[in-house]
């Protein structure tokens, strides 16, 4: 549970003598998380490009016209792309991306400012450091003058390059990330304040004091949610440091563990105006994770699919009993065309159980359309999903009834559920995560009475979590295995826990940064 100053950010600015009257910020980024294990590639497809007012206020509430945030600056939205999360970005639509951003900030002209607006775990091919190859080019374009911040996910990875090129950089401090929008706001109240501040117009003074320190762990979100300990009481010191006198933020990022690169760990960011004050708290909280390391465990009992179906199964379990079919988690970077448990499902006697067990989801649209052509109550024999991603299990074979079909989701297309026996097959024409009710009772499918509900994530979000009456994670296998050492991370730093579990205690000094 995070602490009551984390929830709520006032609108107010504070404004000093010396400080710009009115700043000019310009908003860029590229915000997607993705997994180097995942056989998906992210393409021109996979990316929403935000420009203009809905980069604005559409994506921000309070940079809507009239609030006190968008009167307290002049604001540049130049473009920012987004994605679900996915697999590694093609080159081509990252460059695309980079120089839209690029050439639009050198069109913005001078800026005082500039927020970079991403998610902090984006693998491109032929880049190590992705988010650190954009910031550099950035910098080349806007000069050292401009005063750059930085909002992310805390399952983003801060390397040296960006802790080094961004001057102000935070994360959100709950997983799941229900405090998403106020970390923004969080970000930006302290951008303008740093910016109207008394050392608004010089630069070199306005720039904090940063101490970086990365911690070599590397788990799991899914291990790390802050509902549970350590990361709850971890997480609950970054406010009370951000309160100290001299401290203006406190973030620690879990980092990104599907990903293998070098930059992939965990990492402390303070920053404020007493470089040695920053020094000691960003170590205090390394030490805090480090001594707590081994203590970090699964959201929820963890086992393979065959243990958690027989708990689902068992006399007397409760309804509806959730599963996450967590190897294929889309939101975690996953192709989510993995058939592996679906294979399993249908060899299990789950199938004629009697009960209704709901599994969402596979993508395939020749599926889809085949099942658009024979209609509802229609009987489809297809071979479904593995498209993408083939390396676990090929295409799964389903013979039986279209229950449902659904068109014009805005994110997975048009909709089939195939009914096998006891089974409901969720198919999907394009990539979609289920994290709401109404994304199952859109489909005609009523999750609250379903007897089980399986469904391809990791810790499940807010409103699948209230509505589970009991659930387990399944360690099933794809692109965001739970089971990282089965992965095979060759280019990570070593040692590194869990890889090297006897490895010796690591040093975890910060170093103190400022400017490029």
């Amino acid at each position: 549970m995070a602490l009551a100053s984390e929830i709520w950010v006032p609108d107010t600015i504070e404004r000093e003598q010396g400080g710009i009257e009115r700043p000019r910020i310009a908003i860029a980024g590229i915000s997607i998380e993705s997994s180097t294990f995942s056989a998906h590639r992210s393409g021109d497809e996979a990316f929403t490009m935000w420009r203009g007012e809905d980069l604005l206020s559409g994506l921000n509430p309070f940079l809507a016209p009239g609030h006190p945030y968008r009167d307290a600056a002049e604001w540049i939205p130049v473009a920012r792309g987004r994605s679900l999360p996915g697999g590694t970005v093609v080159r081509a639509t990252y460059e695309r991306m980079a120089d839209e951003i690029v050439e639009g900030l050198r069109a913005a002209g001078q800026l005082d400012a500039l927020w970079y607006d991403i998610h902090g775990a984006m693998s491109v091919e032929g880049l190590e450091d992705a988010e650190g190859d954009l910031i550099g080019r950035i910098r080349e374009v806007v000069g050292d003058e401009v005063l750059i911040a930085a909002s992310m996910d805390l399952h983003g990875n801060v390397s040296r390059q960006l802790a080094t090129q961004v001057d102000m950089l935070t994360c959100y401090r709950m997983a799941p990330h229900e405090d998403a929008p106020n970390t923004r706001k969080r970000l930006v109240r302290s951008l303008l304040n740093r910016l109207h501040g008394r050392f608004g117009s010089d630069v070199e003074a306005r720039r904090p004091y940063k101490a970086w320190v990365q911690v070599p762990v590397l788990l799991p979100g899914e291990k790390t949610s802050t509902r549970l300990e350590p990361a709850t009481s971890i997480y609950n010191e970054l406010p009370k440091i951000e309160a100290m006198d001299a401290v203006i933020d406190a973030s620690y990022w879990i980092g990104y563990a599907w990903a293998d690169e070098p930059r992939c760990q965990a990492a402390v960011v303070v920053y404020g105006e007493d470089a040695e004050l920053c020094r000691r708290e960003a170590e205090r909280v390394a030490a805090m994770i480090w001594d707590r390391h081994e203590e970090f465990e699964f959201v929820a009992p963890a086992d393979s699919l065959e243990v958690c179906l027989q708990h689902a199964l068992a006399e007397g379990a409760a309804r509806p009993y959730f599963i996450s079919d967590s190897g294929d988690n889309p939101t975690a970077g996953g192709s989510g065309d993995v058939t592996w448990t679906a294979h399993q499902l249908l060899a299990h006697p789950v199938r004629t159980s009697g009960l209704t067990v709901i599994h969402a989801s596979m993508f395939d649209p020749a599926a889809v359309a085949a099942c658009v052509a024979a209609g509802v109550g229609g009987h489809v024999s297809l071979d479904v999903g593995a498209g993408v991603d083939d390396t676990t299990a090929g295409p799964v074979p389903l013979a039986g009834e279209v229950f449902s079909i659904t068109e014009g989701d805005p994110v997975g297309g048009t909709i089939a559920v195939i009914k096998v026996d006891s089974l409901h097959f969720v198919v999907t024409e394009r990539r979609k995560p289920y994290h709401h009710e109404s994304d199952f009772t859109e489909l005609g499918l009523d999750p609250r009475h379903a007897d089980i509900v399986l469904v391809k994530i990791g810790y499940l979000e807010p409103e699948l979590y209230t509505m589970a009456a009991d659930w387990m994670m399944a360690l099933t296998p794809g692109g965001v295995d739970q089971d990282l050492i089965r992965l095979g991370h060759h280019r990570i730093e070593r040692p590194m826990f869990p890889f090297d579990p006897d490895m010796d205690r690591p040093a975890l000094q910060a170093e103190v940064l400022r400017g490029r």
